[in-house]
């Protein structure tokens, strides 16, 4: 069933009392948000929603996403980083009801096109607060960025200085970054490490491409560069690497005063904080980042003679990859050789990241309690590709059929945002969820929308 409801929806949904759960569903929901809670009957509810009666009302597949949690994750990383620029990266998921909660919790913003930036400051987020990266920004991106004020903009490559520089209006300077490869490798996947030299990010501490493209910027009288930029990559369990890059970047900061005479106010050590996705993996531990990042700023710093400069940090999956459940209706399952398959009413249109990343998730069955054995299977989409999987190894009664409804979790970051209409499958809603209540926030995507942007007859 699939409805589409006014975006202004908003109305309770009774949560279920929590009684009598069935051994292991502790263990089985450590990657929900904090505010689920299992029951006798099989369901879950999620920021006081339950989640088949969310099912019913806004069909499948849909995305529910709990306010409580992303302001939660939102305040655990203003307390674990003071005196810090905590700027949420919104390449993860991004809708204007996010934008709100983020702006009213005290983050910044980190965009990546004039699309994001737009939506933004339409929204009313603080232009002076947003970020602007991109490894290949058109001059729509840099024209918007300037004419909509951004406080900072990320050099990713050296054309771009000259670009920028061209663009600035008479009588004005713009604050910008660059943003420098350390040589760290760390990350969860070979496509989302982004502090080595062989990927498309940044300018290289190694061979000089960072220091020449600092110097020219130092050069340029509508430029004004106030600090270094580095991400190392995405899915990123451990302090060590971070600090490894830190020490680096501070060595360059100090070289940069040196050489140049400037000491640069700014550090901003980008994001990439894993998230456990499946019961049994550990996430990074934010407050332990927190401490050891500023500590070692601190010390690197006196060593090396130079203030320490103002930190800034970009977590994006962080704050809601963990805030989403993504609901699905199972339309067929079927043994095929020794694989057992579960085939959904959505895929890798609504979720490409198991095709992209070999991304692995835990999902769950809902909305009754099966007394049948476990078995192993894999969750596929219904989309005419061989690669549409959405978990393998699932572990699920063996009596799943037709008609159940699966949840996975830690559905909030990367999901609806990388979403496509392959097939001419809509892509899903999503709504909120706090307190008892659930709201439409992004209407399902419908055939008369697909159809609107076809002209060609």
């Amino acid at each position: 069933m699939r409805t589409t409801l006014p975006t202004s929806t908003s109305a309770p949904i009774a949560p279920h009392a929590e009684a009598s759960v069935p051994p292991g569903n502790a263990a089985g929901l450590s990657v929900w948000p904090a505010s689920a809670r299992a029951t006798s009957q099989g369901d879950v509810a999620v920021g006081g929603v339950s989640l088949v009666e969310a099912a019913e009302r806004f069909g499948t597949p849909v995305y529910l996403l709990d306010e409580g949690e992303v302001r939660d994750r939102c305040r655990s990383y203003v307390r674990a980083f003071p005196d810090t620029d905590v700027v949420y990266a919104a390449k993860a998921f991004l809708c204007r009801a996010l934008l709100h909660w983020v702006q009213e919790e005290g983050l910044g913003l980190d965009v990546c096109s004039a699309g994001e930036l737009e939506l933004a400051v339409t929204n009313g987020f603080p232009a002076e607060r947003i970020v602007l990266h991109g490894n290949a920004k058109s001059p729509d991106d840099l024209s918007a960025a300037l004419r909509l004020g951004v406080g900072r903009i990320v050099i990713d490559s050296a054309w771009e200085i000259a670009r920028l520089s061209a663009l600035v209006p008479e009588g004005t300077r713009q604050k910008v970054l660059v943003r420098v490869v350390p040589g760290v490798s760390a990350g969860g996947h070979t496509a989302i490490r982004t502090g080595t030299e062989d990927q498309k990010f940044g300018l290289s501490l190694t061979d000089g491409s960072a220091q020449h493209a600092i110097a020219r910027i130092l050069g340029q009288p509508h430029l004004e560069l106030v600090g270094l930029h580095c991400h190392i990559g995405s899915q990123i369990t451990s302090v060590k690497p971070y600090l490894t890059a830190l020490r680096r970047m501070v060595g360059l900061l100090a070289q940069v005063r040196e050489q140049h005479g400037v000491v640069l106010p700014e550090l901003d050590m980008g994001g990439g904080h894993a998230v456990a996705y499946r019961p049994g993996e550990t996430p990074l531990d934010i407050p332990a980042l927190g401490e050891r990042i500023r500590r070692e700023l601190a010390t690197s710093c006196t060593a090396a003679g130079i203030p320490t400069p103002r930190l800034a940090i970009e977590p994006g999956r962080a704050l809601v990859g963990p805030a989403g459940v993504a609901l699905y209706r199972v339309l067929a399952v079927k043994t095929t050789g020794e694989r057992r398959f579960v085939a959904v009413d959505g895929g890798m249109s609504d979720n490409p990241r198991p095709a992209l990343y070999g991304a692995r998730y835990a999902p769950r069955l809902i909305g009754r309690r099966s007394t049948a054995e476990s078995c192993t299977a894999t969750v596929v989409g219904r989309h005419c590709e061989a690669g549409d999987v959405l978990a393998t190894d699932a572990v699920l009664p063996a009596d799943i059929h037709p008609g159940d409804l699966v949840a996975i979790p830690v559905a909030g970051a990367y999901h609806l945002s990388m979403a496509s209409s392959y097939n001419a499958v809509g892509r899903p809603p999503v709504a909120a969820v706090h307190e008892g209540r659930a709201r439409l926030l992004i209407r399902r995507e419908s055939l008369a929308d697909i159809n609107g942007r076809d002209i060609g007859m």
